[in-house]
């Protein structure tokens, strides 16, 4: 298993959902012009994608008062941009179908982490900058699909009994897929983004995670801003942690480095906390 591999493998992907692509086109016009109509008549237009969106959306953590039950539901309460990226979410586990047992979560649980950080990115920074957290939480939702594309080459390899017990053994996620493939699992998300043409900023934020402190200086102010923010979300919720006390307490430390309020931050983390785990 080597990051030649994994780059091979990617391009021989194949395209996402009609579905997704229909979406991603109605998005690239832009969120203020989207027609809602349309955007119900595609989400309607496939059922098992309409069934998977309202399990998700459903889900105590979302925190709706009431249970959405179409499509037209689901935009008006959500709004554009998280429908829209719940649809390329969608179509991305479709397409890599991965088992995601090696990092000790079945399917689902692992899904629902994808949606936990995207919605404490949402629930926190919503308060500071509405377009920041709409756009960051988009991101938040989908940024750990290389991880999905990992698991499945591993899962092909002799190397799962010996993944698991480092994996295990790590505590730093980062350096224990850097030591395994050269580079973490967020750079090969940034890859599959690309082979799908997903929006450029997402590839950028993505690719400013794996930098060193010489390149992060290079960084405009705004990239490194999503990234800090971006990387605030991984240290309090990963595959390794889950809103833990420990990774809150972790999190929190990195949101006074950028100036930030951490009792924000930690109102936001044991609200989503709460929710999930009640």
């Amino acid at each position: 298993m080597t990051f030649e591999k994994i780059i091979k493998d990617i391009d021989t992907l194949p395209p996402l959902s009609n579905a997704a692509n229909a979406v991603r086109s109605m998005y690239s016009s832009g969120l203020e012009i989207m027609s809602v109509p349309s955007l119900v008549r595609v989400l309607e237009s496939d059922a098992m994608l309409m069934a998977n969106l309202l399990k998700v959306i459903n889900t105590p953590f979302y925190g709706l008062r009431k249970r959405i039950l179409t499509a037209g539901q689901a935009v008006t309460l959500l709004g554009t941009h998280r429908v829209y990226m719940f649809v390329v979410k969608y179509s991305i586990d479709e397409t890599l179908k991965a088992d995601t047992s090696i990092y000790g979560f079945n399917t689902k649980q692992f899904n629902e982490l994808c949606h936990l950080q995207s919605t404490l990115m949402f629930q926190w920074y919503s308060k500071i900058n509405m377009a920041d957290a709409k756009l960051l939480s988009q991101l938040a939702l989908i940024m750990e699909s290389g991880k999905l594309l990992l698991a499945n080459e591993v899962k092909k390899s002799d190397y799962v009994g010996q993944f698991r017990k480092d994996f295990n053994e790590c505590e730093d996620l980062s350096e224990f897929e850097k030591e395994l493939i050269e580079i973490t699992s967020y750079q090969i998300s940034a890859r599959l983004f690309q082979h799908w043409n997903l929006e450029r900023h997402y590839i950028d934020i993505l690719e400013a995670l794996d930098y060193d402190d010489e390149e992060l200086k290079r960084l405009d102010y705004e990239l490194t801003k999503y990234r800090n923010l971006i990387d605030i979300i991984i240290t309090a919720i990963n595959v390794k942690e889950v809103l833990t006390e420990e990774s809150i307490k972790k999190a929190s430390i990195k949101v006074e480095k950028i100036g930030l309020s951490k009792e924000t931050f930690e109102d936001s983390a044991n609200k989503v906390r709460d929710a999930y785990f009640a």
